[in-house]
């Protein structure tokens, strides 16, 4: 154990005091009663390393605060509010909606995949479903909106993936496909049935939009390669290494193939 290894510390009295990673995060967020916050401003003081990734997080928190701080405030037009028991049937509506069947998949087979001799194993797709469904939705409700896509944009991309990567627990990275004709628009947070999902958006020249979601909710041993259809959302999606990924677009079968292929190419471990 080194001296910034935030897991046992003395603090003050010289009393062992643990430190973990939660007391660090909350103590970014502002969330310490008083007598711990003292003890934790004394342990950073004593531990730079630890110091400096904390004001990192509170960067990050300042960044996104000036980012939404000013949508939160916005008021909302009369047209739109409604009493609060609307508001939570219609919330219970949208969670029913993101669970339920969609209309079902059309499954296609897609050419081998081979990195370094392996082949990523091929499954006809079923109806979509899990996170497929999810990422599909999740496509339809945000890459419409021509005002505020994304939470965070491209312009500050590295704080984007390493919010993305502490809220997510692992880390997650946004392919680069603008040799295929798609810029990074941004990304943001999702709710996932049990935890965060990301999603990052890309555009092309002709305002097409694709995103790709990323998600630790899945089956260990689902690791097919699948191709499924919502509406005029196409969705290819697969799991690697214990995440869940799934490109959404509106675009042509061949074309989503070939930008499915760099992103698992880009995102393969190793």
């Amino acid at each position: 154990m080194t001296m910034d290894d935030p897991r046992l510390h003395s603090v003050g009295t010289g009393q062992p005091v643990p430190i973990t990673e939660a007391d660090l995060h909350a103590y970014a967020d502002g969330q310490l009663a008083p007598a711990r916050q003292a003890q934790m401003e004394q342990f950073l003081a004593e531990h730079p390393t630890q110091a400096a990734r904390v004001r990192a997080w509170q960067e990050q928190n300042a960044l996104l605060h000036s980012l939404l701080d000013p949508v939160r405030a916005e008021p909302v037009p009369p047209r739109l509010s409604m009493p609060a028991r609307t508001a939570m049937a219609w919330r219970s509506l949208a969670a029913g909606v993101l669970i339920a069947a969609v209309s079902a998949g059309a499954a296609w087979s897609l050419r081998g995949m081979v990195e370094g001799g392996a082949a990523l194993s091929l499954a006809a797709g079923p109806a979509l479903s899990g996170f497929a469904q999810r990422a599909a939705i999740a496509h339809a409700v945000y890459s419409p909106d021509k005002r505020r896509p994304v939470e965070v944009g491209a312009d500050q991309e590295q704080a984007l993936v390493t919010w993305l990567t502490r809220r997510m627990g692992a880390q997650v990275r946004a392919p680069a496909l603008a040799p295929l004709g798609y810029a990074l628009i941004g990304g943001r947070l999702l709710p996932g049935e049990k935890g965060p999902v990301a999603q990052f958006m890309y555009g092309a020249d002709d305002g097409r939009r694709l995103t790709l979601y990323v998600t630790r909710e899945v089956a260990a041993a689902d690791t097919a390669f699948r191709f499924g259809q919502d509406g005029a959302v196409k969705v290819f999606y697969w799991v690697e290494n214990g995440f869940g990924y799934a490109i959404s677009a509106d675009a042509d079968r061949a074309a989503l193939m070939e930008v499915s292929e760099e992103v698992y190419r880009q995102l393969k471990p190793g």
